[in-house]
């Protein structure tokens, strides 16, 4: 608690210093002086001395809850399409789940102004440069074609030598998604095409007749 003490401490008085740098911290009345850097810095000092209370202790049911409970938020947006049961001119009638309640009375109706629902989902949605998963490590996206590589010379693993029909997604961050296997015959999935939701594919794979050794795509 004591490192995250000063960690937390030494973040926020070094973001003020950039953000009045920056000019986005502005000073009126009686706080004008400190527009100055020396009076800002002079204002700063006795902070740095400061102890910052830090709460932290395990949890109830251990980590492994925290991580489950974690792990339903990573892919979610902030509201499904299927929660959406009606949208007009001037209102937008939704689902929601009433933890408070028990059995069929925990699912409710809302029906929300439009500006109101939009400043809603708003506030789900991630500021510049934040994203909902993020590799860190050993699979960090700047570093990690050369860690992996490095990794397998070091456990004298054979390096990945993919099929030549195999195409990788060049869409994602390196991601070879064509690793995936058919639920129906266990082989390799090849990607063919990325269409639009609501869009019609302009490749329609025909079925490959009985007994021959074609891989679906």
């Amino acid at each position: 608690m004591r490192v995250l003490s000063r960690l937390f401490r030494g973040l926020i008085l070094k973001g003020l210093k950039k953000a009045r740098a920056d000019g986005r911290l502005k000073f009126f009345n009686d706080h004008q002086a400190l527009a100055d850097k020396t009076a800002f810095n002079a204002y700063l000092k006795p902070l740095y001395k400061t102890n910052w209370a830090i709460h932290a202790k395990e949890p109830f049911a251990g980590p492994k809850a925290v991580l489950a409970y974690l792990s339903r938020y990573t892919h979610r947006v902030a509201i499904a399409n299927s929660r959406l049961i009606r949208v007009d001119d001037k209102t937008v009638t939704f689902t929601w789940k009433d933890y408070r309640a028990e059995g069929v009375d925990r699912y409710k109706t809302m029906n929300l102004p439009i500006h109101e629902f939009i400043r809603r989902f708003l506030i789900h949605v991630f500021p510049k440069r934040f994203h909902r998963i993020r590799h860190y490590g050993a699979l960090a996206n700047g570093s990690r074609t050369n860690n992996v590589k490095r990794a397998r010379q070091l456990l004298n693993m054979p390096e990945n030598d993919p099929s030549p029909n195999v195409e990788n997604d060049k869409t994602g961050d390196e991601t070879n998604t064509s690793e995936l296997s058919c639920p129906a015959c266990g082989g390799r999935m090849r990607i063919i095409e990325f269409f639009e939701p609501g869009s019609t594919p302009t490749h329609h794979h025909q079925r490959a007749p009985p007994n021959t050794q074609s891989r679906p795509s």
